[in-house]
């Protein structure tokens, strides 16, 4: 099997290593106040769907304040969930399962928001954001289900958050749309060519 010793690291993971003083500072006030890493995961996708909500209905600027305030949560349910010393292999799914959720949720109020403009370009360009966003989760996915690592490209979850968010803040959601669509499909046929070259090796392994 052809599995990372750690070397491979996505822009999630740097991100996390970079900020894990404070991620661990607010889990810890979390768990004080009884709550679970799965709440946390829930608050968050309710906290989406109201930013969802606040885009179709034409307020894009809130809609990002609020999705501003809810980002860091995706990164404390799992600090949480390690820190209470209850990590487990659902909980792990649960996180990444309803992030998928999370991010349609958004291309969902925007696709509203475009629809009712009749801007036919918006609209696919929520579709290219969206599809190279669920194909990038899905490649790694795959790829670690098949025992090969895909972690690498710098639009992932955290990065295509970062890119919506300044997008509705700065009113500038279109140009948001085509760096997350161009970089997604970017990232995932790269995660796609370095599981080609893993399968390679691999297959030419002596026996």
């Amino acid at each position: 099997m052809t599995k990372s010793n750690g070397e491979e690291k996505s822009f999630d993971d740097i991100l996390r290593q970079v900020f894990k003083g404070a991620l661990e500072a607010v889990a810890k006030v979390f768990l004080k106040m009884g709550l679970t890493a799965n709440a946390i995961t829930l608050i968050g996708l309710l906290g989406t769907i109201a930013a969802a909500v606040l885009i179709a209905l034409d307020k894009l600027f809130w809609g990002g304040l609020l999705l501003l305030l809810m980002a860091p949560l995706d990164a404390v349910d799992g600090t949480m969930a390690r820190l209470s010393g209850k990590s487990s292999l659902f909980g792990a799914f649960f996180d990444s399962f309803i992030d998928r959720y999370d991010e349609l949720f958004i291309y969902a109020g925007l696709l509203y928001w475009f629809s009712l403009r009749g801007n036919v370009v918006g609209v696919m360009l929520c579709f290219a954001a969206a599809s190279g966003a669920v194909l990038v989760s899905y490649a790694r996915a795959r790829a670690e289900a098949l025992g090969f690592e895909a972690k690498i490209g710098l639009m992932t979850r955290v990065g295509r958050s970062i890119v919506m968010i300044v997008g509705l803040l700065f009113g500038i959601i279109v140009v948001a749309l085509v760096i997350i669509a161009i970089l997604a499909h970017l990232t995932a046929i790269m995660r796609m060519v370095t599981v080609w070259k893993q399968a390679k090796f691999r297959d030419h392994e002596p026996n």
